[in-house]
Protein backbone atom coordinates (compact mmCIF):
# COMPACT_ATOMS: atom_id res chain seq x y z
CA UNK A 1 0.00 0.00 0.00
CA UNK A 2 1.42 3.33 -1.06
CA UNK A 3 1.48 6.09 1.51
CA UNK A 4 2.51 9.69 1.04
CA UNK A 5 2.73 11.76 4.19
CA UNK A 6 3.61 15.43 4.49
CA UNK A 7 5.14 16.95 7.56
CA UNK A 8 3.14 19.40 9.58
CA UNK A 9 3.15 22.91 8.15
CA UNK A 10 2.08 25.54 10.62
CA UNK A 11 1.83 29.25 11.22
CA UNK A 12 4.71 31.36 9.97
CA UNK A 13 5.30 35.10 9.90
CA UNK A 14 5.64 36.86 6.60
CA UNK A 15 9.24 37.05 5.52
CA UNK A 16 10.13 33.82 7.23
CA UNK A 17 11.11 30.46 5.81
CA UNK A 18 9.66 27.02 6.01
CA UNK A 19 10.78 23.57 4.97
CA UNK A 20 8.14 20.98 4.24
CA UNK A 21 9.03 17.33 4.01
CA UNK A 22 7.18 14.40 2.57
CA UNK A 23 7.84 10.71 3.05
CA UNK A 24 6.61 8.03 0.69
CA UNK A 25 6.39 4.31 1.30
CA UNK A 26 5.10 1.27 -0.50
CA UNK A 27 6.72 2.20 -3.80
CA UNK A 28 10.16 2.23 -5.38
CA UNK A 29 10.76 5.83 -4.56
CA UNK A 30 13.55 6.53 -7.02
CA UNK A 31 11.30 5.52 -9.91
CA UNK A 32 8.84 8.29 -9.18
CA UNK A 33 8.76 11.94 -9.99
CA UNK A 34 7.68 13.82 -6.89
CA UNK A 35 5.72 17.03 -7.00
CA UNK A 36 4.41 19.71 -4.70
CA UNK A 37 1.09 21.46 -5.23
CA UNK A 38 -0.94 23.84 -3.16
CA UNK A 39 -4.55 24.94 -2.86
CA UNK A 40 -5.58 28.22 -1.33
CA UNK A 41 -9.13 28.81 -0.08
CA UNK A 42 -11.51 29.33 -2.96
CA UNK A 43 -8.83 28.62 -5.56
CA UNK A 44 -7.86 25.70 -7.75
CA UNK A 45 -4.98 23.45 -6.87
CA UNK A 46 -1.79 24.77 -8.45
CA UNK A 47 1.53 23.26 -9.35
CA UNK A 48 4.58 24.43 -7.43
CA UNK A 49 7.51 22.21 -8.31
CA UNK A 50 8.52 18.71 -9.35
CA UNK A 51 11.69 16.68 -9.27
CA UNK A 52 12.47 13.56 -11.27
CA UNK A 53 13.35 10.25 -9.67
CA UNK A 54 17.09 10.76 -9.92
CA UNK A 55 16.80 14.36 -8.87
CA UNK A 56 18.39 15.41 -12.12
CA UNK A 57 15.52 17.55 -13.40
CA UNK A 58 13.50 20.08 -11.44
CA UNK A 59 10.53 22.02 -12.72
CA UNK A 60 9.03 25.09 -11.12
CA UNK A 61 5.91 27.05 -11.84
CA UNK A 62 6.97 30.38 -13.27
CA UNK A 63 5.48 32.29 -10.37
CA UNK A 64 7.29 30.05 -7.87
CA UNK A 65 10.81 30.42 -9.21
CA UNK A 66 13.23 32.03 -6.82
CA UNK A 67 11.47 31.46 -3.49
CA UNK A 68 10.72 27.74 -3.72
CA UNK A 69 13.28 24.95 -3.83
CA UNK A 70 12.47 21.28 -4.26
CA UNK A 71 14.91 18.52 -3.34
CA UNK A 72 14.82 14.83 -2.54
CA UNK A 73 16.75 12.19 -0.64
CA UNK A 74 16.14 8.79 -2.16
CA UNK A 75 17.90 7.06 0.71
CA UNK A 76 15.20 8.42 2.99
CA UNK A 77 12.31 8.12 0.52
CA UNK A 78 11.69 11.78 1.09
CA UNK A 79 11.13 14.96 -0.84
CA UNK A 80 11.39 18.49 0.49
CA UNK A 81 10.07 21.94 -0.34
CA UNK A 82 11.84 24.95 1.03
CA UNK A 83 9.96 28.23 0.89
CA UNK A 84 11.70 31.52 1.56
CA UNK A 85 10.41 35.05 2.00
CA UNK A 86 6.96 33.76 2.83
CA UNK A 87 4.01 35.97 1.94
CA UNK A 88 0.43 35.91 3.21
CA UNK A 89 -0.64 34.77 -0.26
CA UNK A 90 1.37 31.59 0.28
CA UNK A 91 -1.29 30.55 2.76
CA UNK A 92 -2.67 27.27 1.45
CA UNK A 93 -2.85 23.55 1.92
CA UNK A 94 0.33 22.06 0.50
CA UNK A 95 0.27 18.63 -1.10
CA UNK A 96 2.99 16.19 -2.00
CA UNK A 97 2.36 13.69 -4.79
CA UNK A 98 4.07 10.87 -6.69
CA UNK A 99 3.99 10.34 -10.43
CA UNK A 100 5.24 7.41 -12.49
CA UNK A 101 4.95 9.21 -15.80
CA UNK A 102 3.30 11.94 -17.79
CA UNK A 103 3.55 15.68 -17.51
CA UNK A 104 5.39 16.69 -14.39
CA UNK A 105 3.38 19.90 -14.02
CA UNK A 106 -0.04 18.30 -14.46
CA UNK A 107 -1.82 17.10 -11.33
CA UNK A 108 -3.56 14.36 -13.31
CA UNK A 109 -0.16 12.68 -13.82
CA UNK A 110 0.18 12.05 -10.10
CA UNK A 111 -1.30 8.80 -8.83
CA UNK A 112 -0.49 9.09 -5.16
CA UNK A 113 -1.21 12.08 -2.95
CA UNK A 114 -0.63 13.03 0.62
CA UNK A 115 -3.39 14.34 2.82
CA UNK A 116 -2.06 17.88 2.64
CA UNK A 117 -0.62 20.15 5.27
CA UNK A 118 -1.81 23.63 6.17
CA UNK A 119 0.61 26.51 5.90
CA UNK A 120 -0.61 29.85 7.19
CA UNK A 121 1.44 32.99 6.74
CA UNK A 122 0.61 35.90 8.98
CA UNK A 123 1.31 39.49 7.97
Amino acid sequence: QVQVVESKGGLVQAGGSLRLSCAASGLTFSWYTMGWFRQAPGKAREFIAAITGSGGVRDYATSMKGRFTISRDNAKNSVYLEINSLKPEDTAVYYCAASYGGSRIDASSYAYWGQGTQVTVSS
